[in-house]
């Protein structure tokens, strides 16, 4: 990435750990005075390196203990059929992460929900009314060994 160095990598690797730090605290732990942080921040979040700032939050303390791996086959995979499935997806809330896929799915969903009955209205009422999905197989994450939204940097 042109004109991405070593500071700004500093920079958004302490973002990543606290994005509520003070510009003063993060001018200090990267080398720089705050005002040429504040800049390469600012440049960052213009550049859209930096899309915003976010609480990660606890799925359990808030009653969405349960995560979903869903693997999605498509009847085909033409660009409209890819289109709808991505438009009808992206407003279910239940719905956290979405890729499309090499291999033999064309989708990998992650979804939290508060129980297996949640799971079950979710599949009935949502996913299965979807027009041109073959197949859907669910995979239940029994346990979270790690979690990690910061990109290794």
């Amino acid at each position: 990435m042109n004109g991405f160095d070593d500071i700004d990598r500093k920079i958004l690797a302490q973002l990543q750990l606290d994005s509520r730090i003070s510009m003063q605290a993060l001018a200090e732990k990267v080398g720089l005075s705050a005002s040429p942080c504040h800049r390469r921040v600012k440049l960052l979040e213009d550049r859209g390196i930096i899309t915003g700032y976010i609480a990660t939050v606890d799925q359990k303390a808030v009653g969405l203990p349960v995560s979903v791996f869903i693997s999605i086959k498509l009847a085909r995979q033409r660009e409209e059929d890819l289109d709808r499935f991505a438009k009808a997806i992206s407003s279910w809330h239940e719905v956290l992460d979405c890729y499309l896929m090499t291999g033999h799915r064309d989708y990998l969903l992650r979804v939290v929900v508060p129980d297996l009955s949640a799971y079950e209205r979710f599949l009935k009422h949502k996913l299965t009314r979807l027009e041109g999905i073959s197949s859907i197989e669910s995979s239940f994450a029994l346990d979270q060994i790690k979690y990690s939204s910061a990109l290794p940097l």
